[in-house]
C-alpha cells in the first residue's frame, strides 16, 4: 500500500493524529510538504499542481493507493485502523473515541471563525470573549466524559482520540493564538493528564525529535 500525506510544513492536530498513527503501526508514508501558494490554487481547483485530485478543496489529504481520502476524522480512523489505534469490530468502543474527534473539530470550528474578523483588535476581542465562555464551556463537557482513573480518554490503551486531543490542546494552550490564555487548561485536570501522558509516550517523542521543529507549540500541560 502507498500512502502519501498532504499537508502544510507544520505540526497541526488535523494532520498530526494520522501521521502519528501511521508512525505508532510502522507504517511507511511519504509526508508531503505544501506551501502557501500551492494551497490557494488547491482550494480554488480541487487540485494540486500535479494534478493530485483534493476532494473538498481542502486538507490534509492522504493519497491510499492513488485515492485520494479528506476530512480529518476520515484520515484518522482509515490511518488508526491500519496501525491499532482505532477498533475495527468494535462499532461502541469506536463510536466513543469519533466524538472526542468531532468535539475538537467543533472546537476548532470556534477559534477560527472567532478570527474572521479581519481586524487584528476585533479577533483578539473575540477570542477573549470566547475564552471567557463557550470555549470553557466545550471544555467542561470534555473534561467530564474523559475516563476516571487511566491515562487515556476511552478505555485502558492510546487511540487517536488521545493524540488528536493532545495536539489539539497544544495548539490551544502555546500562546499562538492571539487572545486565548496559555493557562486555559487549569481548571481541567484529566484533559491535563491525558495530554502529559501522551507527551510522554515514547513513540510520540520519537514522531516529534523526528518531524518537529525546535521551537513547536508544546502547550501548557501543567
Amino acid at each position: 500500500m502507498k500512502l502519501t500525506f498532504i499537508y502544510f510544513d507544520f505540526p497541526f492536530w488535523r494532520a498530526e493524529v494520522g501521521k502519528i498513527a501511521l508512525y505508532f503501526g510502522g507504517i511507511d508514508f511519504e509526508d508531503r510538504k505544501i506551501i502557501r501558494e500551492e494551497f490557494l490554487r488547491a482550494q480554488e481547483n480541487g487540485y494540486l499542481d500535479d494534478g493530485t485530485i483534493i476532494p473538498f478543496h481542502q486538507f490534509p489529504c492522504l493519497i491510499v493507493d492513488g485515492v485520494p481520502i479528506a476530512q480529518t476524522g476520515g484520515i484518522a480512523r482509515f490511518c488508526g485502523k491500519l496501525s491499532g489505534l482505532y477498533p475495527i469490530n468494535d462499532a461502541l468502543l469506536a463510536a466513543r473515541i469519533d466524538q472526542f474527534l468531532d468535539l475538537a473539530t467543533d472546537i476548532n470550528f470556534l477559534i477560527s471563525a472567532s478570527g474572521s474578523a479581519g481586524d487584528e483588535e476585533k479577533i483578539k476581542a473575540n477570542r477573549q470573549e470566547l475564552s471567557k465562555g463557550e470555549l470553557p464551556r466545550k471544555l467542561k463537557m470534555m473534561e467530564r466524559s474523559i475516563a476516571e482513573n487511566s491515562d487515556w480518554i476511552v478505555e485502558s490503551d492510546i487511540s487517536i482520540a488521545d493524540i488528536a486531543i493532545w495536539r489539539f490542546m497544544g495548539w490551544l494552550s502555546s500562546g499562538a493564538i492571539d487572545g486565548i490564555p496559555t493557562d486555559l487548561l487549569k481548571d481541567f485536570p484529566k484533559i491535563r493528564r491525558v495530554c502529559l501522558a501522551v507527551d510522554a509516550h515514547t513513540k510520540v517523542q520519537e514522531w516529534i525529535e523526528k518531524t518537529y521543529p525546535k521551537n513547536y507549540e508544546r502547550g501548557n500541560y501543567l
